[in-house]
């Protein structure tokens, strides 16, 4: 690793602001984080939160930090010079300590999620992760996640789209890179989340029945993320594989060697 973390952080921020969709595919372990950096086209890595829970036995959102900052930092390690953004949940009980260890372990970026705490709470959590990579001289670029979508029930969607908008906002001016929208976002919902929140400021993630990443480009988008449902691709793959094993198939062919 020849770069400072201070210039990974840097780096990604500018991917957040680049014209370009930043698309980040996200990993869970040392292994999956190889296969995703022997790719060329491979600017900056993601961790799953949800697949690192997973990985442990855990349901997502009660993993301990520590089983959390471990893999973290292996990951670190394995990238080098890719800047690594880490889940870091909702920041756990003390957001600012929790940015201070996730950097130590050389994490420049990170989600934090809101969980719908009231506004100002929810900014106010976002300064202190903020302050905290100020005081360790690192511009960490935070892609504070709003939940107006994923935990708004049945709200009509243009009260899910206000709610996101006025937490976006808040969360920038708290001194967030990015704002991260998880939800399946069709494209009037995206144009309108970009147009409240800003250009190249809009974070979404790709899921079945969302549109592609060039669409969110297309939209202004500033990044593109794909959550736990990678490693549910390799694990649809791995139990695929097993029902052929089991049914006295073989290893098909073109099964490469990724370790």
């Amino acid at each position: 690793m020849t770069t400072t973390p201070a210039a990974r952080a840097q780096t990604l921020r500018d991917l957040h602001a680049a014209p370009e969709i930043l698309r980040v595919v996200n990993v869970w372990d040392v292994i999956s984080a190889k296969a995703v950096l022997d790719l060329p086209q491979t600017k900056a890595l993601a961790t799953a939160g949800h697949s690192i829970a997973a990985t442990f036995g855990y349901p997502d959102g009660t993993i301990p930090f520590d089983l959390t900052l471990d893999m973290v930092g292996r990951i670190v390690e394995a990238a080098g010079d890719v800047p690594v953004s880490a889940d870091l949940d909702n920041g756990y009980d003390d957001p600012a300590e929790t940015t201070r260890r996730a950097i130590g372990v050389g994490i420049v970026g990170a989600n934090v999620e809101d969980r719908l705490l009231p506004v100002a709470e929810s900014a106010a959590r976002v300064a202190a992760v903020v302050g905290a990579a100020d005081a360790e001289g690192v511009p960490f670029a935070l892609n504070a996640r709003t939940d107006a979508f994923v935990r708004g029930g049945d709200k009509p969607v243009e009260e899910k789209i206000a709610d996101a908008i006025e937490r976006g906002r808040a969360y920038l001016d708290a001194g967030a890179d990015i704002i991260f929208v998880p939800g399946v976002l069709d494209a009037d919902v995206t144009r309108q989340l970009v147009a409240g929140i800003g250009e190249r400021k809009v974070s979404v993630i790709g899921l079945p029945g969302a549109l592609a990443a060039a669409e969110y480009e297309a939209l202004g988008v500033g990044r593109i993320s794909y959550g736990p449902t990678t490693q549910r691709v390799a694990l649809t793959a791995l139990q695929d594989v097993a029902k052929s094993l089991y049914a006295d198939g073989v290893i098909p062919g073109s099964t490469r060697a990724l370790n």
